[in-house]
C-alpha cells in the first residue's frame, strides 16, 4: 500500500495539514507499520509516540537505519536525521495511528461480533464467563484482556488490558483469518483515551463497577467515569445493547452515555427492582464454589458456579445479560457458565502438599474497593484468621495506598504490606505510604507477630508471602493480592520473573519439610 493511500484514508482532523501533503518528496510503498525501534523492518512506516516513560521521537535515527521509508512524527525533522526516508507531520500520532492501522489491516473490526467489558474491577473474571458461554454456544470465540489474548488455540500473553491501536488492528485481522465470530474484550480507561479501540464498534458493551484507580492518570474520579462512559455513547453500535450493573452509583452516566447510541438496555442487580432485568434471588458461595438462582428473561436460572467469591455473582450477572443480549438462549448460558475455567489469580486457590497446610489464595485485588471486596468475601470461607499480603505500584495513584492499607486493616487479622512492582519509586516510600492507612492494626517486628490485631512491612515480597504462610495455622486462610496472573516484579525498569501461585506453592512445601 502507498503511503499517500494510507494518508488519504485519514480522516481530515487527523491527517496531515494540506501543505504538509504539498511538501512530500516521495510515495513509498508502506510493508507495514510499527511504533518500536527495536522491531521496525525495511519498507515500514514507524509512527513516534510520546509515552509516559520514552518518545518514539528520541528513536526515529535507529528505525531510519532499520529500514522504515515513512516517519510520523508530531514535529517537524531536519532532513539529517530522515536519510531516505519521507517524514509525515500530524497533531497527535498516537490517534493518528489507529487510524492508519484501521486501513491498512482493512477495518477487521466490520467483520466481527464484538463484546466491550468495561470497569475498575471485574472485567477479567467477566470475559472469561462470557467466553464460556459463546463456546457453549458452539460459536467461534476470542478473547482479549489483562492476562492474555486466546483464540483458535493461539494463546499471547498481554501486554497491557487494551493492546495499542495497531496490535489490536493486526490481531483483529488475524482473528478473521481464523474465522472467529465474536471477540469479548476487556476494554481499559486508558484504552478509550489513548485511542486503542478506535474503529471498533461494539454489539455489546457492559459495565461492571467504578472504584478509585488511575488517578495518577485521569486526575479525578469525574474523569475517570467519563472515559468508562466513552464506550457506551462513542463505541457502541446503535443496534446494540448495554449491559449494566445498576447497583453502582455510576450506572446512571453509563446508561445516559447509552442512550445517545439508541441502545437497548440489559438492568443487572443483586436484588430485584422495578427497572432491573436480571438479578440474583439466592446464593450460596463454598469454598469449593458457588451456586446461584438467577432471574433471567422472565424466568428462572439455577446455577454452577466454578469461581470462589460472593462479589463473583455480579460478574455473572453482568455474564448473563451479555448472553441474553447475543441471544442465547438460558440452558446454553447456565452450561457455559458451569464450564467456566478458574481465571488465573482470581481468587486462585494454591494448594499445599501436606495435610494441614494453611489455605492460600492468590488473587488480583489492587483497588481499595476490590480488596475491601476481596477480604470480605473470604471471611465467611475461612475457619480460622485471615493474613493478608499486600502491596500498591510505583509511578502509580499515591492516594489509593492508605485507603487500600485501611480496607486490609478493617477486613484481616494480621497484615504483612510489602512490594508489588515498584517501579522507579523507592519500596520503602510505597511501604510509609501504605502505613499511613494502617492506624487500626499494631506495628510489630515479622519475627514477632501477634495472634490478631497487627501488622509489619517487608520490602521483599518472597519474604513476606514466606512470613505469611509460616505464621498461619492449618485452620487459616492466607490472602495475597495485587498480582495475580503476573509472572514478573518490576523494580526500576528491570521487569524480574515472579510468580505469587509459585512462591506460595515454595513456601507450603518449605511447611510440609519443616
Amino acid at each position: 500500500m502507498r503511503l499517500s493511500e494510507l494518508l488519504d484514508g485519514l480522516p481530515g482532523a487527523l491527517g496531515p495539514s494540506k501543505t504538509a501533503r504539498l511538501n512530500l518528496r516521495l510515495d513509498p510503498i508502506i510493508r507495514g507499520i510499527g511504533y518500536d525501534s527495536r522491531k521496525t523492518s525495511p519498507g515500514d512506516l514507524f509512527v513516534a509516540l510520546r509515552g509516559a516513560v520514552s518518545d518514539g521521537h528520541d528513536y526515529i535515527e535507529r528505525a531510519v537505519n532499520a529500514g522504515a521509508v515513512a516517519i510520523l512524527v508530531e514535529e517537524p525533522l531536519p532532513p539529517e536525521r530522515l536519510g531516505n526516508a519521507v517524514s509525515v507531520v500530524v497533531s497527535d500520532t498516537r490517534q493518528t495511528l489507529a487510524s492508519l492501522a484501521q486501513i491498512f489491516f482493512g477495518q477487521p473490526a466490520e467483520a466481527l461480533s464484538l463484546v466491550g467489558i468495561t470497569g475498575t474491577n471485574g472485567k477479567t473474571s467477566t470475559s472469561y464467563l462470557v467466553e464460556s458461554i459463546l463456546n457453549a454456544a458452539r460459536r467461534r470465540t476470542a478473547l482479549i484482556g489483562t492476562v492474555e489474548i486466546r483464540y483458535a488455540g493461539a494463546r499471547i500473553p498481554a501486554v497491557n488490558t487494551t493492546p495499542e491501536s495497531l496490535d489490536l488492528q493486526r490481531t483483529l485481522r488475524d482473528m478473521c483469518t481464523e474465522n472467529i465470530e465474536d471477540v469479548v474484550m476487556e476494554v481499559s480507561s486508558h484504552g478509550l483515551e489513548l485511542g486503542r479501540v478506535s474503529g471498533c464498534r461494539f454489539d455489546v458493551a457492559a459495565f461492571t463497577n467504578l472504584t478509585q484507580d488511575h488517578l495518577d492518570f485521569h486526575g479525578n474520579m469525574e474523569a475517570y467515569r467519563n472515559s468508562k462512559a466513552r464506550l457506551f455513547e462513542e463505541f457502541l453500535t446503535p443496534r446494540g445493547t448495554a449491559v449494566v450493573n445498576i447497583d453502582d452509583p455510576a450506572s446512571s452516566a453509563m446508561l445516559d452515555a447509552a442512550r445517545a447510541s439508541h441502545a437497548r438496555f440489559i438492568r443487572c442487580a443483586r436484588q430485584q427492582s422495578n427497572s432491573a432485568d436480571v438479578w440474583l434471588e439466592d446464593a450460596s458461595v463454598r469454598i469449593e464454589g458457588t451456586r446461584a438462582r438467577v432471574h433471567l428473561d422472565k424466568r428462572t436460572l439455577d446455577l454452577e458456579i466454578p469461581l470462589l467469591g460472593d462479589f463473583n455473582l455480579e460478574n455473572v450477572l453482568i455474564a448473563c445479560g451479555i448472553g441474553l443480549a447475543l441471544g442465547i438462549t438460558p440452558e446454553t448460558i447456565a452450561r457455559g457458565i458451569q464450564a467456566c475455567p478458574q481465571v488465573p489469580g482470581r481468587m486462585e486457590v494454591i494448594r499445599g502438599t501436606w495435610k494441614d497446610s494453611p489455605t492460600v489464595l492468590v488473587d488480583y485485588a489492587h483497588t481499595p474497593d476490590a480488596i475491601e471486596k476481596l477480604l470480605t468475601a473470604v471471611r465467611p470461607l475461612s475457619r480460622g484468621r485471615i493474613l493478608t499480603v499486600f502491596g500498591c505500584g510505583g509511578d502509580r495513584d499515591r492516594a489509593k495506598r492508605p485507603l487500600m492499607a485501611e480496607a486490609v486493616a478493617r477486613q484481616t487479622d494480621l497484615a504483612i504490606a510489602t512490594s508489588d512492582n515498584p517501579r522507579r519509586e523507592d519500596p520503602e516510600q510505597i511501604l510509609r505510604d501504605v502505613e499511613k492507612g494502617l492506624g487500626a492494626l499494631k506495628r510489630s517486628q515479622p519475627k514477632a507477630l501477634p495472634t490478631r490485631g497487627a501488622y509489619t512491612t517487608l520490602i521483599d515480597r518472597r519474604e513476606a508471602i514466606q512470613c505469611a504462610i509460616q505464621q498461619a495455622q492449618p485452620e487459616d486462610t492466607v490472602v495475597i493480592a495485587g498480582k495475580e496472573h503476573e509472572d514478573y516484579q518490576i523494580i526500576g525498569t528491570r521487569k524480574l520473573p515472579f510468580d505469587d501461585r509459585q512462591e506460595a506453592s515454595r513456601a507450603l512445601d518449605r511447611g510440609a519439610q519443616n
